[in-house]
């Protein structure tokens, strides 16, 4: 079993330069106001503890009431005029953050959906995805990316603080700076060790978390409604829920036990600190030694000097923690990209039918022992309509998602009119095909931008509702009242409409129709669809197919006898090779398949024919 990852892969001080670079790239008021801030907060707690010393000094010194008022009202409204600047730039500040964050989460965004697709579906990436998103977010009042800044320069403000302030007790004694500043030790060490422990064990407190966050949605599920009432499985959701709940909450309690050792620590210390400090002072003025008012200077310096030292370790720790959850954001958004050379060019084969060749490919999945696909070597000549068929887990679609470019060959090489798919940029290359995939996913927009996959700004309307009704759903959009471009999703759209699955798989079909690729790839395209919408899409698939290279994949053998050739797939290998009157001469494996699905259309036709 893989070890979790315990040592981070960038530093705090790393990940303060990599903050400063996108703040000034894309929120440099936000930098300049937190840098701002820094002189301002720490002169106004000078001010603080200047105010009752000069308050005393006045009164002692026998001073004219006017003068008093005069120096104390000085520093009083410059104290004023301190707290609202610091208001306004704060509130300032806070707007600006919204606007990093806004960015940074568009980063995160345009990484999802730019990432390799096979790098994309592993799991220990998609759970590195999971967590660079909460980075984004609040949890418990801490949000990684702002609170990066707050504490990078909390702990300038600290250690300015700490300078000024530890000059002024130095005065009263030598001995109290390095009092109160080396007894906080035990607090930063305690804390690092939490800090540590916890990222070691992040992976699988997620995974915890992910889980029963994934249960609790299962209710709100109106697909899976069904079947949890009509299979009564409420109970069974129940049992996991609670055993999810449990584990979760065991964890939770470690993680306050943890938490709550490395707090106790830390109030030890600040109570043998700041009493024999306060011990000291009190001593001091006792003997003579200071006056009154520098009783009073010292005795709010100390407070507020064990303040900047405790902020300083406070900061110091929150700056850790808070670097080990952008060290998942920073991760996952520089993850190495994988893309072709940029070679070869999409506009040279955009208007002709492509070759395709496989030479040689062998693929496997991340973490597999064995490869899915073993050695294929096959061409597909130009304007060819070949078909793939085969049981499932036979390596059907593991090929398609090879020849769309989603996945890269773990051995071998696969050719579009002899160029090596190496040689294209991935988005390049995207634009010479046009695929539909056995599952469906739509979204909210309208019907015609769901087709153009573009705004309605940049949709061709007549052509896509040309594509809609060739696909079979000109009934649909007759029976809408804004046609084409209603929306989809009830949930979203209070005027939208929900299609079937058999309507959604045409949708996706016209979708096909309206990119006109030159390499089209139909994967179980007709699934959901009645033996009638069936035929006329096989008909409407020949007229596609016409001038293009065309890959047809279907469980159901009898679709396929209008290609020009099959090809039969079996354990990752090519296992029969021919047309359909060819396999079935042949007796293999193919007419096996085939005489076991069709002995089932013969019976209901028999049965139906006694009935």
């Amino acid at each position: 079993m893989k070890k979790p990852k315990t040592k981070p892969k960038f530093s705090a001080f790393s990940n303060f330069l990599w903050t400063v670079k996108m703040m000034t790239k894309y929120c440099k008021s936000a930098l300049a106001i937190t840098l701002l801030l820094v002189p301002i907060a720490v002169g106004l707690r000078y001010l603080e503890i200047y105010l009752p010393s000069l308050v005393v000094s006045e009164v002692t010194a026998g001073n004219q009431l006017s003068h008093a008022l005069l120096s104390v009202g000085a520093v009083m409204l410059l104290m004023l005029c301190g707290y609202l600047l610091t208001q306004a730039l704060g509130q300032i500040r806070t707007a600006s953050m919204g606007v990093y964050r806004y960015k940074m989460t568009d980063l995160l965004t345009r990484k999802q959906l730019s990432l390799f697709y096979q790098t994309h579906e592993r799991k220990d990436v998609r759970d590195l995805a999971d967590r660079a998103v909460r980075a984004t977010q609040m949890w418990n009042g801490a949000q990684p990316l702002t609170d990066m800044v707050y504490h990078s320069f909390g702990m300038a403000e600290n250690l300015l603080g700490y300078l000024l302030f530890g000059s002024v007790i130095s005065f009263a004694s030598p001995w109290l700076v390095p009092i109160l500043t080396v007894a906080p030790a035990v607090n930063y060490f305690a804390t690092r060790a939490y800090n540590k422990w916890e990222y070691a064990n992040r992976s699988h407190v997620w995974e915890v978390r992910r889980r029963l966050g994934y249960v609790e949605q299962v209710p709100d599920d109106f697909a899976a409604g069904k079947d949890i009432r009509i299979y009564s499985m409420a109970s069974w959701l129940k049992e996991c829920y609670k055993a999810l709940s449990a584990e979760h909450t065991a964890w939770d309690k470690k993680e306050t036990r943890k938490s709550f050792l490395s707090r106790i620590a830390d109030l030890v210390v600040i109570l043998l600190r700041d009493g024999g400090a306060y011990a000291l002072l009190i001593s001091m003025f006792a003997s003579g030694e200071i006056t009154v008012e520098q009783f009073v200077l010292y005795f709010a310096a100390i407070s507020s000097f064990a303040g900047w030292v405790g902020g300083i370790i406070s900061c110091w720790n929150a700056l850790h923690s808070t670097s080990l959850q952008l060290c998942d954001f920073r991760e996952y958004t520089e993850y190495p990209e994988e893309d072709g050379t940029g070679e070869a060019k999409a506009e040279d084969h955009l208007h002709t039918p492509p070759e395709i060749t496989f030479r040689n490919v062998s693929y496997r999945y991340h973490g597999a022992e064995e490869d899915t696909l073993h050695d294929l070597s096959f061409t597909v000549k130009a304007g060819e309509k070949l078909a793939l068929v085969g049981l499932n887990g036979a390596g059907k679609t593991t090929l398609v998602k090879l020849l769309c470019g989603l996945y890269a060959p773990t051995e071998g090489e696969i050719l579009y009119n002899g160029v090596p798919l190496s040689h294209f940029k991935r988005e390049d290359y995207y634009r010479l095909i046009s695929p539909v995939f056995q599952d469906v996913r739509t979204a909210f927009f309208s019907l015609a931008e769901t087709v153009s996959c573009a705004s309605l700004e940049n949709t061709d309307l007549e052509k896509a509702e040309a594509c809609l009704r060739r696909a079979g759903l000109g009934e649909k959009i007759d029976s809408l009242p804004q046609g084409i471009l209603t929306r989809l999703n009830k949930a979203v759209n209070k005027e939208g409409t929900e299609l079937s699955g058999g309507e959604a798989q045409k949708l996706m079909l016209a979708r096909a129709l309206y990119k006109d690729a030159p390499l089209l790839i139909l994967d179980e395209p007709t699934a959901a669809l009645d033996p009638l919408a069936e035929s006329r899409i096989y008909t409407e698939f020949n007229q596609m197919a016409k001038e293009k290279t065309s890959l047809f994949i279907s469980h159901r053998l009898a679709s396929t006898a209008f290609c020009h050739r099959i090809l039969l797939l079996e354990k990752g290998v090519i296992a029969e090779e021919g047309s359909h009157a060819e396999l079935l001469a042949k007796g293999g494996k193919y007419k096996e398949l085939f005489d076991i699905q069709s002995c089932w259309y013969r019976d209901d036709e028999e049965g139906g024919a006694r009935a």
